[in-house]
């Protein structure tokens, strides 16, 4: 063989990669990296397919809410007067399941009265509960049937013993707490100042009985929307006043947010306000030098205050039924700088749903002059207590309102 075949021979030798696997195993394993791209692909496509109409739909869908961007303080920590307890998890409930959402409470004697969610105003004596009145008509029940049924809120006793009842969506009442005749005297939905009373809440009734003052806390949303209403945080709220000598209404104070539970002064010159959304108590000044001003009775609240009602000891009893914990995360602090997070929120879910997502806590607490806290009682999670919207002191009890829970709380005093 000469030198030039032994060339070409050489050439022929191809180098050669060993491995354990068969062809057919190559051939297999080349086929699988095929498939499981083509897979990654076509899910991409759908998802894409799937998720491109949804994401148009959100940004073209108009949200509910105009929500608009404001400032909270960081909340206080939760100690000293505010160091979380189970205080209230000794509380009995009363007329379990007897009862719907019994908001506000006032008593004559030993007889209470409340307002309920399905339109009643009710006697509650001994272990009875006893229909006194209808401000509204049948059906009740559902949300679109609470504009017509109505919806009592606050609840006070005057000084010539009639009830005056601050209903949602009718109006303000005078009730005789015998014969349950009702008489209107502010009508809601009513324009004053050139905005609707929409959403009444509290009332609170001068020692003289001829002046009553109320929280109206929008004029945009009502009260099956109150959600709506807390996330907007828009400073549409007033408060009013009733002559009810002269017939003449007026606005006390305008441009709050979520004005809500109210409470005159001992002097008369002022009533305290619950302003929900900014976790604050307000003092507003109806009479006097200061007629026409306002200022902070105790600002930055471990939660969202409700209704304002006195104390036996001259301080006064605030209902929170959510908390803002320090330590810990509140959902509506880190939204109040996220209007855009709200909007979003709403587009997809309604406020059933939300609310399923708001953690329950209640809380109570005895404020004194400049703010002072003196005692708190809680129940983490509402397992006894929930949904608290009121604390009325009565013969050395608390008597717990809800504006959801099935039953009214009793909490003895003597025992915590």
């Amino acid at each position: 063989m000469n030198q030039s075949a032994g060339l070409r021979f050489r050439r022929l030798q191809q180098p050669q990669v060993i491995t354990d696997e068969l062809p057919e195993q190559r051939d297999k394993g080349s086929g699988s990296s095929y498939s499981g791209k083509v897979f990654q692909v076509t899910l991409m496509s759908v998802g894409s397919f799937l998720l491109l109409p949804l994401l148009v739909i959100i940004l073209i869908l108009e949200s509910p809410i105009q929500p608009e961007a404001f400032s909270l303080k960081e909340p206080p920590q939760m100690k000293g007067c505010w160091e979380p307890n189970l205080k209230l998890r000794q509380a009995q409930r009363l007329f379990q399941d007897q009862i719907s959402g019994p908001e506000s409470i006032a008593n004559i004697g030993d007889v209470f009265f409340s307002g309920t969610a399905d339109g009643q105003i009710v006697r509650l004596i001994g272990r009875r509960v006893q229909t006194l009145t209808r401000l509204g008509t049948p059906p009740c029940g559902s949300r679109d049937q609470e504009s017509s049924c109505g919806r009592p809120l606050g609840i006070r006793v005057g000084p010539n013993g009639t009830l005056f009842v601050a209903d949602s969506y009718l109006g303000l009442f005078e009730v005789n707490p015998t014969t349950g005749e009702a008489t209107r005297l502010v009508p809601g939905g009513r324009e004053v100042g050139g905005r609707r009373l929409s959403f009444i809440n509290d009332v609170a009734v001068s020692s003289s009985g001829r002046k009553l003052y109320f929280t109206a806390s929008s004029s945009r949303w009502q009260r099956r929307d109150y959600l709506q209403l807390l996330m907007e945080a828009t400073a549409d709220g007033r408060v009013l006043e009733l002559d009810l000598d002269s017939g003449e209404l007026t606005v006390v104070m305008d441009n709050l947010r979520f004005p809500n539970g109210i409470q005159l002064l001992p002097d008369e010159e002022s009533v305290l306000v619950a302003e929900t959304t900014m976790a604050r108590i307000r003092r507003v000044h109806v009479a006097g030098l200061n007629k026409g001003g306002m200022d902070t009775f105790i600002d930055n609240l471990p939660g969202f205050p409700d209704n304002i009602r006195p104390s036996s000891s001259g301080g006064y009893w605030v209902a929170m039924s959510s908390v803002r914990p320090n330590p810990g995360f509140s959902v509506l602090d880190f939204l109040s700088q996220r209007p855009w997070i709200k909007k979003f929120i709403f587009k997809l879910f309604s406020q059933d749903v939300l609310l399923k997502f708001v953690p329950r806590y209640s809380l109570v607490a005895e404020l004194h002059d400049g703010g002072v806290c003196s005692r708190s009682f809680h129940d983490p999670g509402g397992l006894v207590v929930a949904y608290v919207s009121e604390v009325h002191e009565h013969a050395g009890s608390l008597y717990l309102g809800s504006f959801r829970s099935p039953y009214v709380a009793k909490l003895d005093l003597s025992q915590v």
